[in-house]
């Protein structure tokens, strides 16, 4: 009898500890990312995870990583080990197993049986959903369920996308100026923060080549300006279709800005120093190859600080070089993406101290803080670079230049955070850089003088594409003038924030954040005269 007991124990240990270790891992990522941001572990953050790699996921570790994190996982864990090891079978008789066999079977599973057996005019695939909705704030359900959906948004993006190579989606385009730009630049940066730049008003020089550019009228520089989304690939989802935050499977149903540009013959050439892990199916990648020609730069595992923006100056240079009468030439920097001492090279490392900090950023912060600014002013010779090398050219040229999302990084002394979080907006988050740099032979052949009145204009780059149309002298069904920042007929439109897919999270940019800008620190910072010699 003891032996049996015995063994009774012994089988009930294994059916447990085989449960605890499928949900263990899922528990922990759920508990450290509630620590850390202080909310649930939500569908559009799994898709952020399935949409990053080991490197990146390395850099996030050790970017928020604390020493108290180790007793924390230690006792998180001891408690169902404690659990584990105080079970004891339970014997009951052979109906009893069965009744419970039936009952612990229906229950999880009660969501799919009412939903097919009890609601009137349903289907399998609804019954399905209401499952899947009721299992996935569950460990491990949440991962299990996000990467199914994951897995089901990649495969319906990249039929849609085939498809749209297929076909000229817009119906009656054309230009709607006289001449149109040879050459088209579009530099998507990556984590700028505006207000950590001195061409936006920031009191150390972050950003001395496009301030000389700017003191020389060479640009127009947009001020009030934001991003719908504080992550890359959901913000680029809506920036470069007729996708927003009230209408986001726009993405898969309409045309694209790719699609738009193509459809008015122009070639286009994808250039990109993100991370594409050999050109691994992501999210943004299967779009990159929507383009003509892709420049694929970054295949490292690790983000290293060999892998600088600069890398994109060469290739960059050639693109212009093609004999195509008309070509648009996408840019993917890294920009100021963290890890930020990885975004600079050593010659860059011009803000080392306190000078000009504020003085809420304590000693341990420093450095991050410090990095963020030096990895600005290495931004700001890549993105300048970039406009005079398009300026060389001596064509019909026109350069945009913006940020996909900002960064904050103890910007605000009530609460001393680095990097985007959703459910807790700042303005830091959302504020982004919008430049626009003009050839002369752009300027003599269209009249944009009207586009420097629209520099204080409050816009979100949701609704760009109808900017974009709009400066290359696009014209379609469907274009909405009102939603272009430049033009006569601009009407300011809702700036929404936040996850389409929770309507509940969306609010107007200006009832969330009450543009908290940093104060304004009056301690000056010199940068190096070699900087202005580099490259």
């Amino acid at each position: 009898m003891a032996g049996a007991d015995t063994s009774g124990a012994g089988y009930t240990r294994q059916l447990l500890a085989l449960s605890g270790l499928i949900m263990w891992p899922a528990a922990v990522i759920s508990v450290f990312y509630f620590i850390i941001y202080g909310q649930e572990f939500s569908q559009s953050t799994i898709f952020i995870v399935f949409e990053s790699n080991i490197a990146e996921g390395s850099e996030f570790v050790s970017s928020y990583w604390q020493w108290w994190f180790v007793p924390v996982l230690l006792v998180f864990s001891a408690i169902p080990v404690w659990m584990w090891r105080q079970a004891r079978p339970v014997v009951i008789g052979q109906r009893k197993r069965f009744a419970y066999a039936a009952l612990f079977t229906l229950i999880p599973f009660f969501p799919f049986i009412s939903t097919a057996l009890l609601k009137e005019n349903t289907t399998i695939d609804d019954a399905v959903y209401h499952q899947m909705k009721r299992m996935e704030p569950a460990a491990p359900w949440n991962l299990v369920v996000g990467y199914a959906k994951y897995r089901q948004q990649m495969a319906g993006m990249t039929a849609l996308l085939e498809k749209n190579r297929q076909v000229k989606p817009l119906q009656n385009l054309e230009a709607k100026v006289a001449t149109l730009p040879n050459t088209v630049v579009l530099v998507l940066g990556e984590s700028t923060n505006r207000q950590r730049m001195s061409l936006y008003g920031y009191h150390r020089p972050t950003t001395p080549h496009l301030d000389a550019m700017q003191a020389n009228n060479e640009l127009m520089v947009f001020r009030d300006v934001v991003t719908p989304r504080p992550y890359t690939i959901e913000a680029l989802q809506q920036i470069l279709s007729f996708a927003d935050p009230k209408n986001p499977e726009l993405f898969f149903t309409k045309p694209n800005l790719l699609n738009m540009m193509q459809q008015a013959g122009y070639e286009i050439t994808w250039i990109t120093n993100q991370q594409t892990q050999t050109r691994r199916n992501t999210m943004l990648t299967t779009f990159s190859q929507l383009a003509d020609h892709q420049i694929y730069l970054n295949n490292n595992r690790a983000q290293n600080a060999n892998q600088y923006d600069e890398v994109v100056l060469p290739p960059f240079a050639e693109a212009l070089e093609s004999d195509s009468t008309r070509k648009l030439i996408i840019v993917h920097l890294l920009g100021t993406h963290r890890a930020y001492e990885h975004r600079f090279p050593e010659i860059y490392r011009q803000f080392n101290d306190n000078s000009g900090v504020p003085e809420w950023v304590t000693a341990d912060l420093l450095e991050d803080y410090n990095n963020y600014d030096n990895a600005v002013l290495y931004n700001d010779k890549i993105v300048s670079a970039l406009i005079k090398t398009a300026q060389s050219q001596e064509d019909n040229s026109l350069l945009v230049y913006f940020a996909d999302h900002g960064e904050e990084v103890y910007d605000y002394p009530d609460n001393l955070f680095a990097g985007r979080n959703e459910a807790n907006p700042t303005s830091a988050m959302y504020t982004v850089p919008f430049i626009v740099w003009a050839s002369p032979a752009f300027r003599q052949s269209r009249d944009i003088d009207h586009w420097r009145t629209a520099t204080d204009r409050p816009y979100s780059i949701a609704h760009f594409i109808h900017t974009f149309a709009d400066m290359v002298g696009l014209d379609f069904s469907g274009m909405n003038e009102q939603a272009s920042l430049i033009s006569k007929s601009f009407q300011p439109l809702p700036r929404w924030i936040g996850d389409p897919l929770n309507d509940e999270s969306l609010k107007r940019y200006s009832e969330v954040i009450q543009d908290a800008k940093p104060p304004t620190q009056t301690a000056k910072h010199n940068v190096s005269k070699d900087i202005k010699k580099a490259f």
